[in-house]
């Protein structure tokens, strides 16, 4: 399948280590976080995505994204993220949606920018180092 073909993933799970965690201390929080990514057709669990967490007081979601190298360039991160905003924009609390990209990532990159993603800032992840600020208006994909 082509990459910019559509994929049939579901997602599932809190997975392990902190996300399981954080739904553990925050039950709320078990609907926003980070979950597989499931082919369907394929029965095969193929990445990780989901949101970091509830939307914050302004009204900010951010959204993580990662498949398996083995997966890659089948449309997997694409049909997550197209997923993940279509939740964002129903969510009336979700005002802005925010994506993080460590500056080599040219492929994560190209794929938020073709989704109206703009640059807001950097910051540095004590996990993954440097990492480039994108975000979008939430509501931007219901126009």
């Amino acid at each position: 399948m082509g990459a910019g073909a559509r994929r049939n993933v579901s997602f599932g799970g809190a997975g392990t280590g902190p996300k399981r965690r954080q739904v553990e201390e925050d039950p709320a929080s078990a609907a926003w976080v980070t979950g597989v990514i499931w082919d369907e057709p394929h029965q095969a669990a193929v990445g990780r995505a989901g949101y970091h967490g509830p939307p914050d007081p302004v009204g900010m979601l951010e959204i993580g994204y990662a498949v398996d190298p083995a997966c890659r360039r089948r449309g997997y991160a694409r049909a997550a993220l197209e997923a993940l905003l279509q939740r964002a924009a129903r969510e009336p609390r979700v005002r802005r949606v925010r994506v993080t990209i460590s500056p080599g990532n040219v492929a994560s990159y190209r794929l938020a920018t073709q989704y109206g993603f703009t640059r807001a800032g950097e910051q540095w992840d004590d996990e993954d180092g440097l990492e480039i600020i994108y975000e979008l208006d939430a509501k931007r994909r219901l126009r």
